[in-house]
């Protein structure tokens, strides 16, 4: 699983579209349908914590987790301003081998961490790592970039971002058996320092997830569009599932 490094201190001016509060407002939605109003909840591969924080702010109690130690002082500057630094704990971890030393009511994963993490073998051991650490009736929100954006929207296209600071050239490769290799060049314009990133993100498709929530004591109950938070449409290009622990980890021995 591939964690970004210099590339953080670039990422939210590369990711300034994105509506966190539409995201916000679907995940906080979503947990409060599925009674869970608060309580501890896991940000896995938390970022630079803008929706962390927005959790934090409605009263979660949260826990941001990132195997980046460079997002991770991204997230902490921003919790500092915002007089939060005390209430999320950040925890520099894989979220294939977490440790989290108690159970939590919810977990949720965005921006397609699921993506990067590997093979199936790696998803299915990352859903099990989130199921371990469920409370009955907890609630796991996730989303995926859908096989239909991997082979159609970024295939072998090559993108370049421009931001007001910086400029990114994004290349991408789509091999057929299921991944999208990115090569990004980052421009720091004022610099001229450049930063190279190399990602790879996995193709699952939807029988293959609800396979893996159902096997780990997951009930799926809901996919939405995850960018219009809609129906989900042939085209969709991210999907945003629900999903309910159905017995707590201490049933299962």
């Amino acid at each position: 699983m591939a964690a970004y490094g210099e590339f953080a201190w670039f990422y939210d001016e590369f990711n300034g579209e994105a509506d966190y509060q539409a995201l916000f407002d679907y995940v906080h939605g979503e947990l409060e349908a599925n009674g869970v109003a608060g309580g501890l909840l896991a940000d896995l591969g938390c970022g630079t914590g803008d929706l962390t924080l927005m959790l934090s702010q409605a009263g979660y109690d949260v826990i941001g987790i990132d195997r980046s130690p460079e997002m991770l002082s991204v997230f902490r500057e921003k919790a500092d301003e915002l007089g939060l630094s005390g209430k999320v704990l950040l925890l520099c971890q894989d979220i294939l081998s977490m440790e989290l030393y108690g159970t939590i009511r919810a977990a949720v994963s965005t921006f397609d961490t699921f993506n990067h993490i590997g093979p199936i073998q790696q998803f299915e051991k990352a859903v099990r790592q989130a199921a371990f650490f469920m409370e009955k009736g907890g609630v796991f929100l996730f989303d995926l970039n859908t096989p239909y954006k991997h082979e159609r929207v970024l295939g072998d296209n090559a993108y370049t971002i421009e931001a007001p600071d910086a400029r990114c050239d994004w290349q991408n490769h789509y091999d057929p058996a299921g991944w999208v290799d990115m090569q990004l060049t980052i421009t720091d314009l004022p610099s001229g320092q450049v930063v190279r990133e190399s990602l790879r993100e996995y193709s699952y498709s939807m029988e293959t997830v609800r396979a893996a929530l159902d096997r780990y004591g997951f009930t799926l109950v809901k996919v939405s569009d995850g960018e219009d938070f809609g129906p989900v449409r042939p085209d969709s290009q991210r999907w945003i599932f629900t999903a309910v622990k159905r017995y707590t980890q201490e049933e299962t021995v």
